[in-house]
């Protein structure tokens, strides 16, 4: 993917996709989709490498197969995604499929369940998945954490931003809760070890060192449930939501468990096609974009925004992968891209303004998103 580009221009209106043509497929991306079929036991893990030709015009084959039998009434079971609705999701008037990462009783599906209430909240192993579901039609929506209000930002989706051509189309913060699930008759004093995400077992590090408990990463939060759950482990913990406790069956030890009560994850809801921003609310625009080196460039840059009285909610800086080591004069410099969160909505003629400001000594300017402001949480 070609991102560092001439920067281009903004026409009038409203701008909301200013990046170049790209390539957004990972060539050695593997994608896992779950498959169905009526019989008792479902096959609902299928995963397959995609890869694109061969250099002579030739696609290459399905690298590996990996199944698993579930039985057809666990309430385990989700709705697994099919190349077979890619053209019937939206228009068959059912309900709204939202992609999130995880299994079940994870907090991206509370935030997904959050953002579209009474939605069909579909699970993917992977934040790619997630974005390759939306762009496929496999489902409508996409909604992915992109920072915590104390483990900071969740780079991997800031990068599969530029990768993807979706949209931000809103955001939804959702209050972190953590517990401590065990299986049912194991009391606190048997414990040992603890599973769970690294940045939930960071966040409750006070509670776990105080149990003297041995912490063991995992993908997530609501898999480390799952897995005390299925493989009846008795001197071991996970921690996770109370959502997950009670999906698979587990009591709660403890509750609260997290060291700060302002513990607050922000994700993202993506689209295929952007919205329309209004003026009837308060709206934030996302955008990214790169500078040559010099010195008070990105002064510059901020300066566009803060002329206007534009408030900046957030920076993020983040390697240009394609060509992360710049030379100049002799010497080489890193060289960045700038993810940037604004208050203000792209129909606001003082945004459109502070853009094509910025665009006159940008190399690279693209606009993610301008959607409305979560305010639930405020």
């Amino acid at each position: 993917m070609a991102v560092r580009s001439p920067a281009t221009h903004l026409h009038g209106g409203i701008s909301v996709n200013l990046s170049p043509p790209s390539n957004r497929n990972n060539p050695n991306a593997v994608i896992r989709f779950g498959c169905g079929s009526s019989k008792r036991n479902r096959f609902v893990s299928l995963s397959a490498s995609l890869r694109e030709g061969d250099g002579h015009g030739r696609d290459s084959s399905l690298r590996a197969v990996e199944v698993k039998k579930i039985p057809e009434d666990s309430p385990l079971l989700p709705k697994p995604l099919s190349s077979n609705q890619l053209a019937e999701t939206v228009s068959n008037g059912s309900r709204v499929r939202v992609a999130y990462q995880g299994v079940r009783g994870a907090y991206s599906e509370s935030a997904a369940e959050k953002a579209y209430p009474n939605c069909e909240a579909v699970p993917c192993e992977e934040f790619d998945t997630a974005f390759e579901a939306v762009e496929r039609w496999l489902v409508d929506r996409a909604v992915l954490p992109i920072e915590n209000s104390l483990g900071g930002s969740i780079h991997r989706n800031y990068d599969l931003l530029l990768r993807h051509n979706l949209h931000i189309v809103g955001e939804v913060k959702l209050a972190v809760r953590h517990c401590l699930l065990a299986n049912h008759g194991v009391k606190l004093e048997d414990l040992r070890r603890v599973l769970s995400h690294p940045q939930a077992l960071a966040q409750c590090e006070n509670t776990l060192t105080r149990l003297g408990l041995v912490r063991e990463a995992v993908d997530d939060t609501a898999g480390a449930a799952k897995q005390i759950a299925f493989e009846d482990l008795r001197d071991a913990a996970a921690v996770a939501s109370a959502k997950a406790a009670e999906i698979y069956g587990l009591n709660i030890v403890a509750e609260d468990i997290q060291d700060d009560t302002d513990n607050v994850t922000r994700f993202l809801m993506l689209a295929r096609e952007p919205i329309i921003p209004g003026t009837n609310r308060l709206f934030k625009t996302s955008i990214v974009f790169s500078l040559e080196e010099g010195p008070g460039v990105l002064f510059k840059a901020l300066a566009v925004f803060a002329l206007r009285q534009i408030n900046l909610t957030k920076i993020e800086s983040r390697p240009l992968r394609q060509n992360p080591l710049r030379a100049s004069g002799g010497l080489k410099y890193f060289d960045y891209l700038f993810y940037v969160d604004f208050e203000a909505s792209m129909a606001d003629e003082v945004a459109q303004n502070a853009l094509r400001h910025l665009e006159e000594f940008a190399t690279f300017l693209r606009v993610l998103g301008s959607y409305p402001v979560d305010t639930t949480m405020l």
